[in-house]
């Protein structure tokens, strides 16, 4: 007799703090047997979940973290022995959260997957700064980007055209970010914000011009995001 497989759903956590979850997300977090979660998730996010059984596959930049494919394998198995698997992911599923190899992988096994959206990280630092990413007159198109390739695949160089440009995981990129933009003609003085740890207690903001932007960021140790543009430009 085959066991029936399970259900998982890719459940967006939001850009830290636990409030930010939707109210979907957090009631489907609250009914799940098994909960594999990033490693920026926090310990308030899991505290959604008391009855869960939690499990880690975090990924950090520069740290040793869980290869993609075993995740992937992890997604499966859970989903062949429990009937509710969440994958939490920090920000939205579907930006930068590799989705779509997961999705692959279950789909590949004939297992069902729903999706929860998150709060992207781009927004809640925006929301942070006070600051929108758009503006009549100034700034009508918006790009999100990471210099951040899949292994075996050279590093992006090659850089968005639109008026605000928004980095996530800029910490060690955005000098090199910001020298492109300079080399490209984007004036020194272009506005740019850069929050570190964005809605969680330790946040960080600071403001400063492009040229700034291209020495480096010393000392910033927490998950990066890097918003340039006239739009942030304060008011």
């Amino acid at each position: 007799m085959t066991t029936p497989l399970g259900k998982v759903v890719l459940i967006g956590a939001g850009p830290g703090a636990a409030d930010l979850i939707t109210v979907r997300g957090a009631r489907i977090l609250a009914q799940a047997e098994v909960v594999l979660h990033d490693a920026l998730v926090t310990e308030e996010m899991l505290a959604l979940c008391p009855q869960a059984i939690k499990i880690s596959v975090g990924k950090r930049s520069g740290q040793r973290s869980t290869a993609q494919p075993f995740i992937n394998e992890q997604l499966v198995d859970c989903a062949k022995r429990y009937s509710l698997v969440v994958r939490l992911k920090g920000g939205d599923p579907m930006l930068f959260g590799r989705a779509d190899e997961e999705l692959q992988a279950l789909e590949a096994a004939g297992i069902s997957v729903e999706i929860v959206p998150g709060i992207t990280t781009a927004f809640a630092a925006a929301a942070a700064a006070q600051q929108p990413l758009t503006k009549r007159g100034i700034a009508r198109s918006v790009a999100f980007f990471t210099s951040s390739a899949a292994p075996n695949h050279p590093e992006q160089t090659s850089l968005p055209d639109c008026d605000t440009l928004v980095q996530y995981m800029g910490g060690r990129e955005a000098a090199a970010t910001a020298q492109k933009l300079l080399s490209l003609g984007r004036s020194g003085s272009t506005p740019v914000i850069v929050i570190e740890n964005c809605s969680r207690e330790n946040q960080k903001i600071m403001r400063l011009c492009l040229a700034d932007l291209a020495d480096g960021l010393p000392g910033m140790i927490g998950p990066v995001l890097v918003m340039i543009g006239q739009a942030m430009a304060q008011r």
